[in-house]
């Protein structure tokens, strides 16, 4: 499966940042982090808009502006 189309579940995203399930979602709720997609009864991130977001952190850090 590739990124693009992965799902992670908040646990996963979680490792990904380092930080705490209740952190994750504060940041959907101010919008740092992109809503989660609802499939029946699960809710999951979709993989490749949360790396996104990791790479314009890293990019914001950095001062490269990323091309749209």
């Amino acid at each position: 499966m590739s990124l693009e189309h992965s799902l992670l579940r908040d646990h996963d995203v979680c490792a990904l940042l380092g930080c705490s399930r209740a952190t994750v979602w504060r940041r959907v709720q101010d919008g740092t982090l992109p809503q989660p997609v609802r499939i029946g009864g699960i809710t999951r991130f979709v993989g490749a808009e949360v790396h996104a977001v990791i790479e314009k952190a890293i990019a914001d850090r950095e001062g490269v502006i990323l091309p749209q």
